[in-house]
């Protein structure tokens, strides 16, 4: 029945604007595809004979709509063009629903974008000379590619889309709002703060977050203090503090190249600055107590066993038990270019 609702919602929408004979031919097709039989249309094709899904007749509809319909599958009339819309359903659950659609153009846009970053974790690898190196050394973890990450497909494409949308916030070249860069505004109540309870809560949006989340933007994109007084005047703001300046981020890059934790692929310019000694435990804002992090590990990063801490100005990681039954600190991974080349024979043999 799912079969026959979609050759039936197809083929209708072009049934005005193509020959009877090319729209029967194509409905035999379909009703072939469907049920498994072989017609002259579909005899010598591949998978003849195989009773497809409803979602790959669907698939095989627009095929058809498009061969036979090239004009309705790209429309030169501006008002019958499909067109990209995105907006925001009322909050039910603790999520926003999204509400809209995309275009087949965009649509193939964003599938580039996730599928790069999904595929950045899910390909195989053969380590490198200096990652044999650290294995034999014991720096490196065997397996560390395989490390627990339990989101679904659907969370970890969110968690891009979030770091696309962070990462053009941070963007020099992004427009200014009154002369200002894109800021997400945080309200928490000092009291709160401080006892580590209580919720925090963004202009513009009706539904509060979590402190943890509060804690995670003070960390990576420091704060200003706001006095109020009780008549709901500023009576005082403050100097932006504890902020990862330009220059320190990309010095922090240089040295990390991305995210930290074994096994993940997020670059540097996608990543937050995380202080490994808190910012509210009085740890300073330099290169030395920040560390790369992309928002995932970053927002788990107190829960996930993960421990991390600055050795020589360079950042050792502990992973949890079930990483590493053993719980070492070994080195972070570093950027490729921190490893110096390896001397030609010839040096060698001149020294």
């Amino acid at each position: 029945m799912d079969a026959a609702d979609v050759i039936v919602t197809a083929l209708e929408q072009i049934s005005t604007r193509v020959a009877p004979d090319d729209l029967d031919r194509a409905e035999r097709a379909l009703v072939a595809s469907a049920t498994g039989a072989i017609t002259p249309e579909t005899e010598g094709l591949p998978g003849a004979g195989i009773a497809f899904s409803a979602d790959l007749i669907r698939a095989q509809a627009h095929e058809w709509a498009a061969m036979l319909d090239p004009d309705g599958a790209a429309p030169s009339d501006d008002k019958t063009a499909a067109k990209s819309t995105f907006g925001f359903g009322l909050l039910r659950d603790g999520l926003y629903p999204l509400r809209g659609g995309v275009t087949p153009d965009l649509r193939g846009v964003m599938n580039g974008v996730f599928n790069t970053f999904l595929s950045a974790h899910a390909a195989p690898a053969f380590p490198s000379a200096e990652d044999q190196a650290r294995l034999e050394a014991g720096e490196l973890i065997p397996g560390a590619e395989e490390a627990v990450d339990d989101r679904t497909g659907g969370e970890k494409c969110a968690d891009i889309l979030r770091a696309v949308f962070e990462k053009t916030a941070r963007d020099p070249k992004t427009p200014t709002m009154g002369g200002a860069a894109p800021v997400v505004m945080v309200h928490v109540n000092a009291r709160d703060l401080k006892n580590g309870r209580g919720v925090g809560w963004i202009d513009g949006v009706d539904a509060p977050i979590s402190l943890r989340s509060v804690n995670q933007r003070l960390c990576a994109g420091g704060y200003r203090q706001v006095i109020i007084g009780d008549d709901g005047h500023v009576l005082h703001l403050g100097a932006k503090e504890r902020f990862f300046s330009p220059a320190q981020r990309r010095a922090i890059a240089a040295r990390d190249g991305g995210c930290v934790i074994p096994g993940c692929k997020i670059a540097a310019a996608w990543c937050e600055v995380h202080h490994v000694i808190p910012w509210q435990s009085h740890g300073l804002t330099d290169v030395e107590n920040g560390v790369l992090l992309c928002w995932f590990h970053h927002h788990t990063i107190d829960t996930a066993g993960w421990d991390i801490q600055m050795i020589n100005g360079r950042p050792h990681l502990r992973g949890p038990v079930l990483f590493d039954p053993t719980r070492t600190w070994r080195p972070a991974a570093t950027h490729r270019a921190n490893t110096p080349s390896a001397d030609p024979p010839w040096s060698r043999s001149r020294q």
